[in-house]
Protein backbone atom coordinates (compact mmCIF):
# COMPACT_ATOMS: atom_id res chain seq x y z
CA UNK A 1 0.00 0.00 0.00
CA UNK A 2 1.42 3.32 -1.41
CA UNK A 3 1.94 5.49 2.32
CA UNK A 4 1.06 9.56 2.30
CA UNK A 5 2.12 11.92 4.77
CA UNK A 6 1.76 15.88 5.25
CA UNK A 7 2.98 18.26 7.44
CA UNK A 8 2.09 22.28 6.68
CA UNK A 9 5.29 24.43 6.53
CA UNK A 10 8.05 24.41 3.69
CA UNK A 11 12.50 25.22 3.04
CA UNK A 12 12.34 28.65 1.90
CA UNK A 13 13.97 27.55 -1.71
CA UNK A 14 14.03 29.47 -4.78
CA UNK A 15 10.73 29.52 -6.85
CA UNK A 16 10.47 26.65 -10.07
CA UNK A 17 10.55 27.92 -12.84
CA UNK A 18 9.41 26.71 -16.11
CA UNK A 19 12.60 24.80 -17.85
CA UNK A 20 13.12 24.00 -21.83
CA UNK A 21 17.01 22.84 -22.02
CA UNK A 22 18.52 20.59 -19.63
CA UNK A 23 21.88 20.12 -19.49
CA UNK A 24 23.08 16.48 -17.42
CA UNK A 25 26.04 16.97 -15.84
CA UNK A 26 27.34 13.48 -16.32
CA UNK A 27 28.14 10.33 -18.42
CA UNK A 28 27.18 7.19 -20.33
CA UNK A 29 23.84 5.40 -19.72
CA UNK A 30 22.26 7.58 -16.83
CA UNK A 31 23.12 10.41 -19.47
CA UNK A 32 21.21 8.40 -22.04
CA UNK A 33 18.68 7.55 -19.69
CA UNK A 34 17.63 11.19 -18.70
CA UNK A 35 17.63 12.20 -22.28
CA UNK A 36 15.03 9.73 -22.93
CA UNK A 37 12.54 11.35 -20.05
CA UNK A 38 13.78 14.95 -21.56
CA UNK A 39 12.34 14.05 -25.05
CA UNK A 40 9.24 12.41 -24.04
CA UNK A 41 8.26 16.10 -22.33
CA UNK A 42 9.62 17.89 -25.39
CA UNK A 43 12.82 19.51 -23.45
CA UNK A 44 16.04 19.74 -25.33
CA UNK A 45 19.28 18.82 -23.52
CA UNK A 46 23.03 19.60 -23.49
CA UNK A 47 25.89 16.60 -23.03
CA UNK A 48 28.62 17.37 -21.49
CA UNK A 49 31.69 15.25 -22.19
CA UNK A 50 35.57 14.47 -21.27
CA UNK A 51 38.03 13.34 -23.82
CA UNK A 52 37.30 9.79 -23.79
CA UNK A 53 33.49 10.37 -23.88
CA UNK A 54 33.95 12.28 -27.28
CA UNK A 55 32.22 9.65 -30.03
CA UNK A 56 29.48 8.17 -26.96
CA UNK A 57 26.21 7.21 -27.77
CA UNK A 58 24.91 9.98 -25.07
CA UNK A 59 26.62 12.72 -27.15
CA UNK A 60 25.11 12.15 -30.24
CA UNK A 61 21.89 11.62 -28.52
CA UNK A 62 21.51 15.20 -27.17
CA UNK A 63 20.38 18.16 -28.98
CA UNK A 64 23.85 20.18 -27.59
CA UNK A 65 27.36 19.22 -26.45
CA UNK A 66 30.02 20.83 -24.73
CA UNK A 67 33.78 19.49 -24.47
CA UNK A 68 34.89 19.73 -20.82
CA UNK A 69 38.24 18.51 -21.14
CA UNK A 70 40.55 15.31 -20.32
CA UNK A 71 39.49 11.82 -19.24
CA UNK A 72 40.08 12.10 -15.70
CA UNK A 73 36.77 12.51 -13.86
CA UNK A 74 39.03 15.07 -11.73
CA UNK A 75 39.52 17.32 -15.09
CA UNK A 76 36.09 17.05 -16.49
CA UNK A 77 33.00 15.78 -14.79
CA UNK A 78 33.82 16.54 -11.42
CA UNK A 79 34.81 20.48 -12.30
CA UNK A 80 31.59 22.81 -11.13
CA UNK A 81 32.87 25.72 -12.96
CA UNK A 82 33.52 23.78 -16.59
CA UNK A 83 29.43 22.52 -16.12
CA UNK A 84 28.29 26.11 -14.89
CA UNK A 85 30.18 27.55 -18.23
CA UNK A 86 28.91 25.23 -20.07
CA UNK A 87 24.97 25.65 -18.63
CA UNK A 88 25.72 29.74 -19.34
CA UNK A 89 26.90 29.16 -23.15
CA UNK A 90 24.25 26.63 -23.90
CA UNK A 91 21.48 28.83 -22.53
CA UNK A 92 20.42 25.68 -20.39
CA UNK A 93 17.87 26.80 -17.59
CA UNK A 94 18.17 23.53 -15.60
CA UNK A 95 20.98 21.18 -14.53
CA UNK A 96 20.16 17.38 -13.50
CA UNK A 97 23.36 15.84 -12.11
CA UNK A 98 22.28 11.84 -12.66
CA UNK A 99 24.24 10.06 -10.06
CA UNK A 100 27.50 9.80 -8.96
CA UNK A 101 30.08 12.50 -9.66
CA UNK A 102 28.34 15.91 -8.12
CA UNK A 103 24.96 14.51 -7.69
CA UNK A 104 25.05 15.10 -4.38
CA UNK A 105 27.80 17.77 -3.38
CA UNK A 106 26.19 20.84 -1.77
CA UNK A 107 28.45 23.56 -3.16
CA UNK A 108 27.31 22.38 -6.48
CA UNK A 109 23.63 22.53 -6.17
CA UNK A 110 24.37 25.86 -4.33
CA UNK A 111 26.28 27.40 -7.44
CA UNK A 112 23.44 25.88 -9.70
CA UNK A 113 21.00 27.85 -7.98
CA UNK A 114 23.21 31.29 -7.33
CA UNK A 115 23.51 31.12 -11.28
CA UNK A 116 19.97 31.38 -11.78
CA UNK A 117 19.42 27.20 -12.69
CA UNK A 118 17.18 25.07 -11.95
CA UNK A 119 18.70 22.30 -9.49
CA UNK A 120 17.34 19.11 -10.07
CA UNK A 121 17.78 17.60 -6.89
CA UNK A 122 17.55 18.07 -3.15
CA UNK A 123 17.84 21.17 -1.76
CA UNK A 124 21.82 21.57 -0.56
CA UNK A 125 21.39 21.50 3.01
CA UNK A 126 19.12 18.28 2.58
CA UNK A 127 22.43 17.24 0.66
CA UNK A 128 24.56 18.38 3.40
CA UNK A 129 22.70 16.49 6.16
CA UNK A 130 22.51 12.98 4.03
CA UNK A 131 26.14 13.28 2.78
CA UNK A 132 27.33 13.47 6.31
CA UNK A 133 26.73 10.19 7.33
CA UNK A 134 26.95 10.53 11.27
CA UNK A 135 24.67 13.70 10.88
CA UNK A 136 22.34 11.38 8.82
CA UNK A 137 21.92 9.03 11.56
CA UNK A 138 21.61 11.73 14.36
CA UNK A 139 18.55 12.90 12.50
CA UNK A 140 17.41 9.62 12.03
CA UNK A 141 17.64 9.08 15.63
CA UNK A 142 15.55 12.07 16.41
CA UNK A 143 12.57 10.63 13.94
CA UNK A 144 12.83 7.45 16.12
CA UNK A 145 14.12 5.13 12.67
CA UNK A 146 15.95 2.60 14.23
CA UNK A 147 19.75 2.89 13.37
CA UNK A 148 22.65 0.30 14.26
CA UNK A 149 24.90 1.09 17.07
CA UNK A 150 27.56 3.33 16.24
CA UNK A 151 30.18 5.67 17.48
CA UNK A 152 31.32 9.25 17.38
CA UNK A 153 33.40 10.52 14.41
CA UNK A 154 37.21 10.13 14.55
CA UNK A 155 38.81 12.99 12.09
CA UNK A 156 42.53 12.74 10.86
CA UNK A 157 45.00 12.85 13.50
CA UNK A 158 42.56 12.74 16.46
CA UNK A 159 43.56 11.46 19.54
CA UNK A 160 40.47 9.86 20.36
CA UNK A 161 41.45 5.97 21.68
CA UNK A 162 39.90 4.07 18.55
CA UNK A 163 40.39 0.64 20.79
CA UNK A 164 38.18 1.88 23.26
CA UNK A 165 35.20 3.65 21.08
CA UNK A 166 35.61 -0.02 18.67
CA UNK A 167 34.89 -1.68 21.47
CA UNK A 168 31.54 0.05 23.01
CA UNK A 169 30.46 -0.37 19.38
CA UNK A 170 31.50 -4.48 19.38
CA UNK A 171 33.05 -6.73 16.75
CA UNK A 172 32.69 -7.05 13.98
CA UNK A 173 31.95 -3.37 12.83
CA UNK A 174 31.93 -1.28 9.40
CA UNK A 175 34.49 1.85 9.30
CA UNK A 176 33.08 4.13 7.38
CA UNK A 177 33.95 7.56 5.83
CA UNK A 178 31.04 9.61 7.40
CA UNK A 179 31.54 11.45 3.69
CA UNK A 180 31.10 8.37 2.10
CA UNK A 181 27.91 6.56 0.15
CA UNK A 182 27.45 3.55 -2.15
CA UNK A 183 30.07 1.45 -0.05
CA UNK A 184 32.91 3.72 -1.11
CA UNK A 185 34.93 4.22 2.38
CA UNK A 186 33.50 1.23 4.06
CA UNK A 187 35.41 -1.15 5.35
CA UNK A 188 34.85 -4.81 7.90
CA UNK A 189 37.27 -4.99 10.98
CA UNK A 190 36.80 -8.35 12.19
CA UNK A 191 39.34 -8.14 15.24
CA UNK A 192 40.97 -6.01 17.23
CA UNK A 193 44.13 -6.36 15.87
CA UNK A 194 43.35 -4.76 12.33
CA UNK A 195 41.60 -1.73 13.31
CA UNK A 196 44.13 0.64 13.44
CA UNK A 197 45.54 -0.13 9.80
CA UNK A 198 42.03 -0.22 8.67
CA UNK A 199 40.87 3.32 10.16
CA UNK A 200 43.96 5.01 8.55
CA UNK A 201 43.06 3.02 5.16
CA UNK A 202 39.99 4.26 4.81
CA UNK A 203 40.51 7.92 6.10
CA UNK A 204 43.43 8.01 3.51
CA UNK A 205 40.60 6.72 0.82
CA UNK A 206 37.97 9.25 2.20
CA UNK A 207 40.28 12.00 1.96
CA UNK A 208 40.84 11.21 -1.48
CA UNK A 209 37.42 10.49 -2.67
CA UNK A 210 35.64 12.95 -0.40
CA UNK A 211 37.91 15.54 0.52
CA UNK A 212 37.04 14.72 4.08
CA UNK A 213 39.21 11.65 5.96
CA UNK A 214 36.20 11.53 8.76
CA UNK A 215 35.22 8.08 9.60
CA UNK A 216 32.70 6.46 12.47
CA UNK A 217 32.42 2.92 13.46
CA UNK A 218 29.18 1.21 12.70
CA UNK A 219 28.12 -2.77 14.21
CA UNK A 220 28.02 -4.86 11.20
CA UNK A 221 25.11 -6.88 11.36
CA UNK A 222 26.61 -10.43 9.65
CA UNK A 223 23.42 -12.46 8.18
CA UNK A 224 21.96 -9.32 6.22
CA UNK A 225 19.71 -7.58 3.77
CA UNK A 226 20.29 -4.80 2.02
CA UNK A 227 16.58 -3.13 1.34
CA UNK A 228 15.66 0.18 0.30
CA UNK A 229 12.81 2.65 -0.19
CA UNK A 230 12.46 4.63 -3.35
CA UNK A 231 10.77 7.93 -2.02
CA UNK A 232 9.53 11.31 -3.16
CA UNK A 233 9.34 14.45 -1.22
CA UNK A 234 7.31 17.49 -1.88
CA UNK A 235 9.73 19.67 0.19
CA UNK A 236 6.65 20.60 2.62
CA UNK A 237 6.91 17.29 4.88
CA UNK A 238 4.54 15.61 2.36
CA UNK A 239 6.33 12.26 0.48
CA UNK A 240 5.21 9.10 -0.71
CA UNK A 241 6.87 5.70 -1.44
CA UNK A 242 6.72 3.76 -3.85
CA UNK A 243 7.78 0.02 -2.83
CA UNK A 244 11.22 -1.29 -1.63
CA UNK A 245 13.67 -2.71 -3.32
CA UNK A 246 15.90 -5.38 -2.34
CA UNK A 247 19.73 -5.30 -3.44
CA UNK A 248 21.02 -7.72 -1.39
CA UNK A 249 23.26 -9.07 -3.67
CA UNK A 250 26.58 -7.35 -3.45
CA UNK A 251 30.44 -7.73 -3.70
CA UNK A 252 32.73 -5.29 -1.55
CA UNK A 253 29.65 -3.35 -0.49
CA UNK A 254 28.60 -2.79 -4.36
CA UNK A 255 25.60 -3.96 -5.91
CA UNK A 256 25.28 -6.68 -8.33
CA UNK A 257 21.14 -7.92 -8.72
CA UNK A 258 18.64 -5.95 -7.52
CA UNK A 259 14.63 -6.41 -7.37
CA UNK A 260 11.41 -5.34 -6.44
CA UNK A 261 9.20 -6.73 -4.60
CA UNK A 262 11.77 -7.75 -1.63
CA UNK A 263 11.37 -11.66 -1.63
CA UNK A 264 10.50 -13.45 1.69
CA UNK A 265 9.97 -10.02 3.91
CA UNK A 266 7.16 -9.75 5.91
CA UNK A 267 4.60 -7.23 4.71
CA UNK A 268 4.31 -5.42 8.35
CA UNK A 269 8.00 -5.20 7.99
CA UNK A 270 8.03 -3.56 4.87
CA UNK A 271 5.28 -1.13 6.22
CA UNK A 272 6.88 -0.04 9.41
CA UNK A 273 9.94 0.41 6.92
CA UNK A 274 8.31 2.61 4.47
CA UNK A 275 6.82 4.79 7.46
CA UNK A 276 10.57 4.87 8.44
CA UNK A 277 11.57 6.46 5.01
CA UNK A 278 8.84 8.71 5.09
CA UNK A 279 9.59 9.60 8.68
CA UNK A 280 13.21 10.81 6.91
CA UNK A 281 11.03 12.66 4.31
CA UNK A 282 9.26 14.08 6.81
CA UNK A 283 12.69 15.10 9.08
CA UNK A 284 14.74 16.74 6.49
CA UNK A 285 11.07 18.27 4.55
CA UNK A 286 12.58 16.37 1.47
CA UNK A 287 12.25 17.44 -2.08
CA UNK A 288 12.55 15.51 -4.96
CA UNK A 289 13.59 11.41 -5.61
CA UNK A 290 15.61 10.19 -2.84
CA UNK A 291 16.14 6.33 -1.52
CA UNK A 292 16.43 5.76 2.32
CA UNK A 293 18.29 2.13 2.96
CA UNK A 294 18.34 -0.22 5.82
CA UNK A 295 20.17 -3.61 6.82
CA UNK A 296 17.97 -6.12 7.88
CA UNK A 297 18.53 -9.00 10.11
CA UNK A 298 17.82 -11.50 7.66
CA UNK A 299 16.85 -13.62 10.56
CA UNK A 300 14.74 -11.75 12.97
CA UNK A 301 13.59 -9.07 10.41
CA UNK A 302 14.58 -6.08 12.16
CA UNK A 303 15.80 -3.17 10.49
CA UNK A 304 17.73 -0.62 10.83
CA UNK A 305 18.80 2.65 9.50
CA UNK A 306 21.62 3.08 6.92
CA UNK A 307 21.89 5.82 5.05
CA UNK A 308 19.48 8.41 2.48
CA UNK A 309 20.81 8.61 -0.91
CA UNK A 310 19.83 11.98 -2.08
CA UNK A 311 19.51 11.69 -6.13
CA UNK A 312 18.88 8.87 -8.26
CA UNK A 313 19.61 5.65 -7.84
CA UNK A 314 21.38 3.42 -10.52
CA UNK A 315 18.50 1.29 -9.87
CA UNK A 316 15.94 2.87 -10.33
CA UNK A 317 14.58 1.23 -13.38
CA UNK A 318 13.49 -1.82 -11.04
CA UNK A 319 10.89 0.86 -9.26
CA UNK A 320 10.00 2.00 -12.86
CA UNK A 321 9.31 -1.30 -14.21
CA UNK A 322 6.78 -2.51 -11.12
CA UNK A 323 4.83 0.99 -11.21
CA UNK A 324 5.19 2.12 -14.30
CA UNK A 325 6.29 5.73 -12.74
CA UNK A 326 8.98 7.89 -14.88
CA UNK A 327 10.87 8.54 -12.21
CA UNK A 328 13.41 11.43 -13.62
CA UNK A 329 9.92 12.77 -15.35
CA UNK A 330 8.64 13.17 -12.02
CA UNK A 331 12.44 14.78 -10.95
CA UNK A 332 12.30 17.63 -13.56
CA UNK A 333 8.29 18.21 -13.46
CA UNK A 334 8.60 19.04 -9.50
CA UNK A 335 12.13 20.76 -9.66
CA UNK A 336 10.21 22.94 -12.78
CA UNK A 337 7.20 23.41 -11.04
CA UNK A 338 4.73 20.94 -12.62
CA UNK A 339 4.51 18.62 -10.82
CA UNK A 340 0.79 17.07 -9.52
CA UNK A 341 1.60 15.03 -6.52
CA UNK A 342 0.72 11.28 -7.20
CA UNK A 343 -2.02 10.07 -4.95
CA UNK A 344 -2.45 6.56 -3.47
CA UNK A 345 -4.56 5.46 -5.91
CA UNK A 346 -2.10 6.41 -8.69
CA UNK A 347 0.54 4.14 -7.72
CA UNK A 348 0.84 0.11 -7.15
CA UNK A 349 2.82 -2.61 -7.95
CA UNK A 350 2.63 -5.20 -10.51
CA UNK A 351 4.43 -8.08 -10.91
CA UNK A 352 8.06 -8.63 -10.15
CA UNK A 353 11.35 -6.87 -11.93
CA UNK A 354 15.06 -7.99 -11.22
CA UNK A 355 17.85 -5.65 -12.68
CA UNK A 356 21.26 -7.35 -13.33
CA UNK A 357 24.27 -5.09 -13.65
CA UNK A 358 26.87 -6.26 -16.64
CA UNK A 359 30.36 -5.43 -15.76
CA UNK A 360 33.72 -4.96 -17.87
CA UNK A 361 35.59 -7.52 -15.28
CA UNK A 362 36.84 -10.75 -14.90
CA UNK A 363 34.97 -12.79 -12.28
CA UNK A 364 37.67 -15.63 -12.18
CA UNK A 365 40.11 -13.03 -10.94
CA UNK A 366 38.90 -11.96 -7.78
CA UNK A 367 36.50 -9.33 -10.42
CA UNK A 368 39.41 -7.32 -11.95
CA UNK A 369 37.95 -4.57 -14.27
CA UNK A 370 38.54 -5.14 -17.84
CA UNK A 371 38.84 -2.05 -19.82
CA UNK A 372 39.14 -2.55 -23.52
CA UNK A 373 36.98 -1.43 -26.80
CA UNK A 374 33.92 -3.32 -27.39
CA UNK A 375 34.73 -5.14 -30.63
CA UNK A 376 31.64 -6.96 -30.40
CA UNK A 377 28.49 -5.98 -28.71
CA UNK A 378 25.03 -7.60 -29.15
CA UNK A 379 22.45 -6.96 -26.56
CA UNK A 380 18.69 -8.66 -26.38
CA UNK A 381 16.04 -6.31 -27.97
CA UNK A 382 13.99 -4.26 -25.85
CA UNK A 383 10.82 -5.62 -25.18
CA UNK A 384 7.82 -4.61 -22.99
CA UNK A 385 9.21 -7.01 -20.16
CA UNK A 386 12.60 -6.14 -20.97
CA UNK A 387 14.78 -3.33 -20.86
CA UNK A 388 18.32 -2.10 -21.31
CA UNK A 389 20.02 0.91 -20.19
CA UNK A 390 23.15 0.97 -21.61
CA UNK A 391 26.15 3.99 -22.50
CA UNK A 392 27.80 1.86 -25.24
CA UNK A 393 27.77 0.52 -29.30
CA UNK A 394 30.15 -1.69 -30.68
CA UNK A 395 33.45 -0.09 -30.62
CA UNK A 396 33.12 2.19 -28.33
CA UNK A 397 35.88 2.09 -25.53
CA UNK A 398 35.05 0.63 -21.80
CA UNK A 399 37.11 3.22 -20.19
CA UNK A 400 39.65 3.00 -17.43
CA UNK A 401 38.60 6.26 -16.13
CA UNK A 402 35.20 5.59 -15.25
CA UNK A 403 32.93 2.79 -13.42
CA UNK A 404 33.43 -0.34 -15.53
CA UNK A 405 29.19 -0.75 -15.91
CA UNK A 406 28.86 -1.82 -19.14
CA UNK A 407 24.62 -1.90 -19.15
CA UNK A 408 21.90 -2.65 -16.81
CA UNK A 409 19.25 -5.73 -18.19
CA UNK A 410 16.41 -5.01 -16.11
CA UNK A 411 13.50 -7.81 -16.23
CA UNK A 412 9.43 -8.15 -15.46
CA UNK A 413 7.35 -10.87 -15.28
CA UNK A 414 4.03 -12.03 -13.34
CA UNK A 415 6.40 -13.18 -10.61
CA UNK A 416 9.72 -13.78 -9.19
CA UNK A 417 10.43 -17.25 -10.70
CA UNK A 418 9.43 -15.82 -14.25
CA UNK A 419 11.41 -12.58 -13.82
CA UNK A 420 14.29 -14.75 -13.29
CA UNK A 421 14.15 -17.04 -16.03
CA UNK A 422 13.58 -13.96 -18.55
CA UNK A 423 16.85 -12.44 -16.96
CA UNK A 424 18.38 -15.56 -17.54
CA UNK A 425 17.13 -15.71 -21.10
CA UNK A 426 18.19 -12.16 -21.78
CA UNK A 427 21.64 -12.16 -20.64
CA UNK A 428 22.20 -15.58 -22.65
CA UNK A 429 21.74 -13.18 -25.61
CA UNK A 430 24.76 -10.88 -24.81
CA UNK A 431 27.12 -11.27 -27.15
CA UNK A 432 30.67 -9.21 -26.06
CA UNK A 433 34.24 -9.59 -27.59
CA UNK A 434 37.27 -7.59 -27.02
CA UNK A 435 36.45 -7.37 -22.92
CA UNK A 436 35.47 -9.94 -20.81
CA UNK A 437 32.44 -9.54 -18.44
CA UNK A 438 30.17 -10.62 -15.33
CA UNK A 439 27.70 -11.83 -18.03
CA UNK A 440 28.26 -15.78 -17.65
CA UNK A 441 28.24 -14.89 -13.11
CA UNK A 442 25.24 -13.29 -13.35
CA UNK A 443 23.41 -16.22 -14.92
CA UNK A 444 24.89 -18.42 -11.96
CA UNK A 445 23.42 -16.18 -9.65
CA UNK A 446 20.06 -16.36 -10.65
CA UNK A 447 20.24 -19.96 -11.09
CA UNK A 448 21.57 -20.91 -7.76
CA UNK A 449 19.11 -22.71 -6.00
CA UNK A 450 19.16 -20.72 -2.81
CA UNK A 451 18.75 -17.70 -4.67
CA UNK A 452 16.52 -18.59 -6.54
CA UNK A 453 14.35 -19.56 -2.88
CA UNK A 454 14.78 -16.12 -1.88
CA UNK A 455 17.71 -16.45 0.67
CA UNK A 456 19.30 -13.76 -0.33
CA UNK A 457 21.84 -11.49 1.81
CA UNK A 458 24.61 -9.22 1.47
CA UNK A 459 27.18 -12.60 1.61
CA UNK A 460 25.69 -14.43 -0.59
CA UNK A 461 28.30 -13.98 -3.31
CA UNK A 462 31.14 -14.27 -0.72
CA UNK A 463 29.85 -17.17 1.01
CA UNK A 464 29.15 -19.05 -2.43
CA UNK A 465 31.60 -17.25 -4.74
CA UNK A 466 33.47 -21.00 -5.24
CA UNK A 467 30.57 -22.94 -6.12
CA UNK A 468 29.11 -19.56 -8.78
CA UNK A 469 32.47 -19.50 -10.07
CA UNK A 470 32.21 -23.58 -10.97
CA UNK A 471 29.45 -23.21 -12.57
CA UNK A 472 30.69 -20.74 -15.07
CA UNK A 473 33.89 -22.58 -15.57
CA UNK A 474 31.99 -25.68 -15.79
CA UNK A 475 29.30 -24.97 -18.05
CA UNK A 476 26.64 -25.47 -16.16
CA UNK A 477 24.34 -22.68 -16.66
CA UNK A 478 21.31 -24.28 -18.21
Amino acid sequence: MLTEISLPGSKSKPMPRPVTRVLIANRGEIARRIIRSCKAMNLETVAVYSDADATSLFVEEADVSVHLGPSRAADSYLRPDLILQAAQQTDADAIHPGYGFLAENAEFAEGVIAAGLTWVGPDPQTLRDMGDKERARAIARRADVPIVPGSDRVGVGSDVDIATLARTVGYPLLVKAAAGGGGIGMRLVEHEDKLSRTVEATQNMAEKAFGDGTVFFERFVGHARHVEIQVFGYGDGSAIHLFERDCSLQRRFQKVIEESPAPGLRPEVLAKMADAALSMCRATRYAGAGTVEFIVDAETQDFFFLEMNTRIQVEHPVTEMVTGVDLVAMQIAFASGGLDPLTRSEVATTGHAVECRLYAEKPEKSFMPSPGRLRRLRLPPEAPDLRIDCGYREGDEVSMFYDPMVAKIIAHGPDRTATCQRAVAALRQIEVEGIETNRDFLIACLNDPQFQGGHVHTSFIDQNVKQLLSAVSEGTLQ
